[in-house]
């Protein structure tokens, strides 16, 4: 005779469902981590991060690594976070399918656009920082190097530094997300968050000057799109409201 009541059945089962949803997740980034280890191969992947900062370095110039293990270590990193990157979409869906069955359609409504619109809106901060950011930004810096000075930076300091750049700008992109949160949650009324403008705007050029190189280039390339992006989410805010409200708040 089962000793188990049906809550700890439940929970129990639940558990179960939760490892098995981690696992295929994590069997999803490492496939895509091999593939990229085939092609192009991790020394490629980082010769493509690395070009920001080779185009902007003196003609023949190249990176060093002072680490031993630093020329293998460091390219390893570079093609899991890639694997990871690539693999998102399916790590979501392994996500979205473990919560979904104890939704409302409503609560569907609302879960589903946010995961898919902030996953979007981070690789695309990415993506604007590593295609338009980085370029002007180390080629800004080096104008100010004396010529006395070789400029050979160090392979894993530049992965820091990328991967801090492109954690803020991706992390910055996510502001229409918040925005649309505070209002569909009755946190923060949207009135309320157009009269807060010029304080959201200050704030941006705060938090740029914070976690950007002390460049004027970098600064101005993280706090417009902030700027920008909060207005995005006023904009929309109302017709998500809208879009996911339960059956009784529309009465």
């Amino acid at each position: 005779m089962s000793t188990e009541n049906p809550a700890e059945e439940t929970f129990i089962s639940h558990l179960i469902e939760l490892r098995d949803r981690l696992v295929k997740a994590s069997i999803g980034i490492l496939i895509a981590t091999a593939a990229l280890m085939f092609w192009p191969g991790p020394a490629h992947i980082y010769d493509l991060l690395a070009q920001p900062m080779i185009a902007a370095l003196p003609v023949g110039s190249k990176m060093i690594a002072t680490g031993v293990i630093a020329p293998f270590l460091v390219p390893m990193k570079v093609t899991l976070l890639l694997g990871f990157v690539l693999a998102l979409p399916w790590v979501l869906y392994q996500m979205w399918a473990f919560v979904a069955p104890g939704l409302y359609t409503h609560e569907k409504r609302l879960v589903a656009p946010l995961v898919i619109s902030s996953s979007m809106l981070f690789v695309a901060g990415v993506a604007f920082c590593y295609f338009l950011v980085f370029g002007r930004v180390f080629a800004f810096i080096s104008e100010f190097s004396p010529t006395s000075i070789a400029v050979t930076p160090d392979i894993e300091n530049y992965l820091d530094f990328v991967m801090s750049m492109c954690l803020a700008f991706g992390a910055a992109f996510e502001v229409p997300v918040v925005v649309v949160i505070l209002v569909r949650m009755g946190i923060v009324s949207l009135a309320k968050l157009k009269e807060w403008r010029p304080y959201v705007i200050v704030g941006a050029f705060v938090i740029a000057a914070i976690v950007t190189p002390p460049d004027i280039v970098s600064q101005f390339s993280l706090a417009i799109p902030m700027w920008l992006l909060f207005e995005v989410g006023l904009l929309v805010s109302p017709m998500f409201v809208k879009m996911t409200q339960a059956p009784e708040e529309q009465v």
